[in-house]
């Protein structure tokens, strides 16, 4: 109960308080949605994917969180693609399917949780949180691979719905992401603590603003959607994220013989709901946009009370 209360309050009201400001901005002002989508690719999720993948050290012995995670996003592709053609879905409604359960909020969402489990009882131990930082360590893995992946491959994915495979690379090769995570590697090897550069707190300050303008953003999309409450596809599309996601995970863990901390994390983060990110790039490529939002709100709803149910069964299946 203390878990559900947690994503309640801490996750789901601040997310929906967010959305709902967007939505009723847009209906006083009629905001252009466009241009704020832009506002977010072009700016905000750059300098976000810069810090966080600057700011973070990936020990070794996290390569096999790496594989997993990357398995996942293969597995949940395959996943996608099969439903899509079971549901003779065309080919622009296939892609903002697959992208919405192969990318989930592993980072505004996922973090919270995360520090939540492992700084709440059955983890404190002498009144101390030993395995926070680790369970962190992995989380933070998931939300780095996750935010590379749904900037670049994400809008690969929406722009072969318009266009061939060379027409979407150049599309996606447009957006800046890619770019700084190039640039954030690098800077990892040169000799000088980027951090005391005089323009990193702007790089902060952007990075700290990206949750609250996609909410809003999102929130400005809705305002312009038909809400289809007995679409079909929209909950098959978060069953598939919420339950689909963590039985994959499950099945990756135990076939790589993962065990305590890691096994839990890798298999809660699954359980969480469509990354917003998915509905931005649908809006940028114009790609069935009330489909992507719709599933970001109902699968960020209804994770409130699938997530409790995997935070259970990973904790207990996986003892430390």
């Amino acid at each position: 109960m203390s878990v559900f209360l947690f994503i309640l309050t801490n996750n789901l009201i601040p997310i929906f308080a967010l959305i709902s400001m967007g939505f009723l901005i847009d209906r006083k002002f009629h905001l252009d949605v466009s241009t704020l989508s832009k506002i977010n690719l072009y700016f905000f999720v750059p300098a976000f994917v810069f810090v966080n993948i600057y700011t973070t050290k990936i020990p070794l012995d996290m390569l096999k969180a790496l594989a997993i995670v990357i398995l996942i996003l293969i597995i949940n592709w395959t996943l996608g693609t099969v439903i899509g053609k079971i549901r003779r879905f065309d080919k622009g409604l296939t892609v903002a399917f697959i992208n919405s359960v192969m990318f989930y909020n592993s980072g505004n969402f996922g973090i919270p949780v995360i520090t939540l489990i492992y700084s709440s009882k059955p983890f404190i131990v002498n009144g101390e949180t030993p395995y926070l930082d680790f369970a962190l360590t992995v989380q933070v893995i998931v939300m780095i691979v996750q935010n590379l992946s749904v900037n670049n491959i994400g809008a690969f994915n929406a722009g072969m719905a318009s266009g061939g495979a060379g027409s979407a690379l150049k599309r996606a090769l447009k957006l800046p992401a890619i770019y700084f995570v190039t640039a954030a590697f690098l800077f990892k090897l040169v000799p000088y603590d980027l951090t005391q550069f005089p323009l990193w707190p702007a790089f902060n300050y952007a990075k700290s603003g990206l949750v609250a303008i996609a909410l809003l953003t999102l929130g400005v999309q809705l305002s312009h959607t038909k809400f289809q409450l007995k679409d079909f596809n929209v909950y098959l599309s978060a069953f598939s994220r919420l339950i689909c996601g963590p039985i994959i995970a499950l099945v990756l863990v135990l076939l790589f013989g993962i065990k305590g901390i890691m096994a839990q994390v890798l298999i809660i983060s699954t359980g969480m709901p469509t990354a917003v990110n998915t509905a931005l790039i649908s809006v940028e490529f114009k790609n069935h946009p009330d489909f992507a939002s719709q599933v970001v709100m109902v699968s960020t709803l209804l994770s409130s009370i699938t997530l409790t149910g995997v935070i259970y069964l990973a904790t207990r299946m996986f003892p430390i």
